[in-house]
């Protein structure tokens, strides 16, 4: 992005939040002649800056500066279906996903964001997914075979959480699917904040 659209971009966010050069300057500490320089190409704001404006215009330096950036609504869709390869093998709720959000993580809005949701969800689930198995090996082969005599009791502890499980996914992967086609927050929870 050149500095060009950079003073363009920070007007447009001044004029859209209703602020006076005069209001920003005040709202970010910065004084009113360094609001000017930026505005009129004259000096690029940097660090702490680029921060305090920010800030006052409740925003991201990344919104100031990626003003550019487009918005493919289809593109996020697909992002979200694609955790869906966990039915195939549940690695694949990752690696699809992964791929997808670092091609265009810094070139459609909202791609970042969404990454980062996603993936925190699915390496989660994962995560819970294997420490399940674990926990069958161990009660299988360490002694609590009594656990599994009976067919039936052995049919629920294995397979309901399982299918429990494996339905809570889908269902959290399309309700958020068609959140973001329909241009809303997604919430993927529980997930641990691996991805910040």
């Amino acid at each position: 992005m050149n500095d060009s659209n950079l003073s363009q971009r920070l007007k447009e966010l001044r004029n859209r939040k209703g602020f006076s050069q005069e209001l920003l300057a005040e709202e970010s500490g910065l004084s009113l002649r360094t609001i000017q320089r930026i505005e009129n190409n004259e000096s690029v704001p940097r660090g702490d800056t680029m921060k305090r404006l920010a800030l006052a215009l409740n925003t991201t330096p990344d919104e100031i500066i990626d003003w550019k950036i487009q918005e493919d609504q289809n593109y996020l869709t697909l992002m979200s279906l694609s955790a869906l390869g966990f039915l195939f093998f549940p690695i694949l709720g990752i690696i699809i996903p992964l791929i997808l959000w670092i091609s265009k993580k810094d070139k459609l809005k909202n791609v970042n964001e969404l990454g980062k949701a996603l993936l925190n969800f699915q390496i989660s689930w994962t995560l819970l997914l294997f420490i399940y198995y674990a926990f069958l090996i161990i009660a299988l082969f360490g002694g609590f075979n009594s656990l599994f005599s009976n067919l039936k009791t052995t049919m629920n502890m294995i397979y309901i959480p399982l299918i429990v499980m494996y339905i809570y996914n889908i269902i959290m992967i399309i309700y958020n699917a068609i959140r973001v086609y329909n241009k809303k927050t997604f919430k993927y929870k529980p997930a641990l904040k691996i991805l910040k």
